[in-house]
């Protein structure tokens, strides 16, 4: 076996993050031969050391080496230059263009605690900017505490095409979710790093195509997904929900202080559950207390978007979505002062 004929094995095959061939890349560094003890070692450069798709091109290439006679294969990686792989990568990959495009507004919803209706928030406030004519996506952050696709009334699974997943898309918005990858809503005990790689995936792997808006449902509190989302888009905005309690405001204000210090935009608070209107009588009764959202606002110095009671929305056996309120239900129209409120704040420079 000679050096040109290990490079002719190896050299179609695919670098798993710029989806090139080893040849076009010049990805293959250094290759060498041990005659006596039929051992070839090969020097390969890719675009991210370290990841499981490194490991899976490792298996290819030692398995296409060996069937072409070598006993056994050393091989080494290390990276491609800087301006190889953003070359490629600008003009290859569509959902590294979306973190990048200008075109994109990363909204987060964050909160401080659990229980203040967070998730709810994020579903409806997309819909609402989706029904004023806007390009939404969702992302259900929240890995360990995943709720959306039910929330929305999603029973589908999100399909591949090529290498790229598909969101599934209801009621206008493209949503993807843990809950899609797990069975059996059976519980997630990943720790911290493996939960940044499979929100990378949400960002990395998905076809999201062109939007005006991604809208992440963060889980509450300031542990690793939320600062992997700090860290991960720099530009992205926040949203911070509470209820009226001031216990809960007092919390949530660490999620707004979080956001601050890594110099996330907060673009306002909403209060949730902030009263109970009374169909009977339309007597407001306030029955989590009252000023929690406002002292928010004003300590974090942002509006204060809406204030959302309590009340549940109108059910439809036909196309049941239990958290989603309809366009003309009273709560339905507050949200939709909302979304205006929030595109005005940041309009789409698409």
């Amino acid at each position: 076996m000679r050096q040109e004929d290990v490079k002719q094995i190896i050299e179609q095959l695919e670098e798993p993050f710029l989806h090139r061939t080893l040849k076009e890349l010049n990805a293959i560094k250094e290759i060498s031969i041990k005659e006596e003890k039929k051992h070839v070692s090969v020097k390969v450069a890719i675009a991210k050391t370290g990841t499981s798709e490194q490991l899976q091109l490792q298996q290819q290439i030692v398995q296409q080496i060996k069937n072409a006679g070598a006993e056994t294969v050393g091989l080494r990686f290390v990276e491609l230059p800087e301006e190889v792989v953003k070359k490629y990568y600008d003009s290859t990959d569509d959902s590294a263009s979306l973190l990048s495009n200008g075109k994109t507004t990363f909204i987060a919803i964050a909160s401080g605690k659990g229980g203040v209706g967070k998730s709810t928030v994020s579903v409806n406030l997309a819909v609402s900017l989706a029904r004023l004519g806007k390009k939404v996506g969702l992302i259900d952050a929240d890995i360990y505490g995943f709720s959306v696709p039910d929330m929305m009334g999603i029973t589908k699974r999100p399909v591949v095409r090529g290498e790229k997943i598909i969101p599934v898309e209801r009621f206008g918005v493209k949503v993807i979710s843990m809950g899609f990858f797990v069975e059996d809503n059976a519980p997630v005990v990943w720790r911290g790093p493996m939960l940044g790689k499979m929100l990378n995936n949400f960002f990395q792997e998905v076809e999201w195509g062109d939007l005006d808006y991604i809208l992440l449902d963060l889980p509450p509190g300031t542990g690793d997904v939320a600062l992997d989302v700090h860290t991960m888009l720099p530009a992205c905005k926040e949203i911070v929900v509470s209820t009226p309690h001031p216990t809960a405001a007092f919390v949530a204000a660490r999620a707004g202080a979080m956001a601050l210090k890594t110099d996330h935009e907060i673009l306002g608070v909403i209060e949730n559950m902030a009263y109970y209107e009374s169909k009977e009588t339309g007597v407001k009764e306030y029955v989590f207390g009252r000023g929690g959202g406002e002292k928010l606002a004003e300590e974090l110095r942002v509006p204060l978007l809406g204030q959302i009671p309590l009340q549940q929305p109108d059910w439809n056996e036909e196309d049941f979505a239990p958290s989603v309120y309809q366009e003309e239900h009273p709560i339905g129209k507050i949200y939709k002062q909302i979304a205006e409120k929030v595109a005005q704040l940041v309009p789409n420079p698409s």
